[in-house]
């Protein structure tokens, strides 16, 4: 079906679309689908940066090399997250398109975390949990990987970036809410926000329990006005909230993001793990008050790179002893 009489040379194409509107942003922003003309014939262009270059150190230093127009959005201890422009032209003004996270100085933990690996599956009952993974939480409490956190919940750092902050009905109830490092605050097919609590005594999932239950309901709420209010392009159905577990650090927060946002390894089964979700098992827990997620099993993924798989799921599954944290 051609658009006119004499065939048009496919590269001609490109330089003859004439745009309409855009149809739909994926991929974390970095496709997009556009309605356009041709000729004033119905055309659909869809744009996807591509990979960079890995192939070799020297198109690593090349693509470094290129990074220009760096504005710092934030830093907070080791953690910092910038936008910027891959722009190869000396002088020119290309608008920021890529975001930056740095982590300095980084642990060897970090190296891991970032460093592809297989994952495994393994479930977690409420021995595994007492006996060794709970302690391995503590030990890294201990080792300060939270300061970042009460940096910010003691008024330090990225207070100019708090979206809401919330005392509740009582000092076990407040909470704050800013965006994660890893979003660009500008997309909102990709909104990615973080909710903090003020209280120490949640560590993660585990420690929640069905007396938590009003206080959840409340969180939930509260977070969803907050974000909208903030945010009036969104409704509240169009946001999504969950919990990491094994999270990426051991201080109880809510991942409220847009339900748009392609879900990737952070929002996996294994992964994540629905807010509405935890309050609901909370609730049919058998038991009083203090019936907890400690006394259920669960089941995620692992990195084999993980201290948790070396240490204590991969001697189990050879019928050793797992390893002291």
């Amino acid at each position: 079906m051609a658009a006119s009489e004499e065939k048009i040379a496919p590269e001609v194409l490109i330089s003859k679309f004439e745009v309409g509107r855009l149809l739909k942003q994926d991929q974390n922003g970095r496709r997009i689908t556009i309605l356009g003309t041709i000729n004033n014939q119905p055309g659909i262009l869809t744009a996807e940066r591509a990979a960079f270059a890995t192939e070799s150190p020297e198109a690593l230093q090349a693509f470094h090399a290129a990074i220009t127009n760096v504005n710092n959005l934030g830093d907070n201890d080791i953690y910092r997250w910038y936008l910027a422009s891959s722009n190869t032209e000396p002088g020119g003004q290309q608008p920021p398109d890529l975001k930056l996270n740095l982590i300095w100085p980084c642990t060897e933990q970090h190296i891991k975390k970032y460093s592809e690996q297989v994952v495994r599956m393994v479930t977690e009952t409420p021995d595994i949990y007492r006996d060794h993974v709970q302690p391995y939480m503590s030990a890294k409490r201990d080792e300060g990987r939270l300061n970042w956190v009460f940096n910010i919940l003691e008024g330090r750092t990225e207070q100019e970036d708090v979206i809401l902050r919330d005392a509740g009905h009582g000092p076990e109830d407040g909470f704050l809410m800013l965006p994660d490092l890893n979003w660009d605050r500008k997309t909102m097919g990709s909104l990615h926000l973080l909710g903090l609590v003020m209280r120490r005594d949640i560590w993660s999932l585990r420690d929640l329990k069905k007396k938590h239950v009003p206080w959840l309901k409340y969180l939930r709420k509260r977070l969803l006005e907050g974000t909208v209010g903030m945010y009036p392009g969104l409704e509240e159905d169009q946001l999504k909230l969950y919990v990491h577990y094994q999270p990426t650090y051991y201080h109880f927060h809510v991942h409220v993001v847009n339900v748009m946002l392609e879900a990737g390894a952070t929002q996996a089964v294994g992964k994540a793990f629905g807010l509405e979700n935890i309050i609901s098992q909370l609730e049919t827990l058998d038991g009083d008050e203090e019936a907890s997620m400690a006394d259920v099993s669960l089941t995620y993924y692992l990195g084999e790179a993980s201290e948790l798989w070396t240490n204590v799921y991969e001697p189990l599954k050879k019928g050793e002893k797992p390893l002291a944290n």
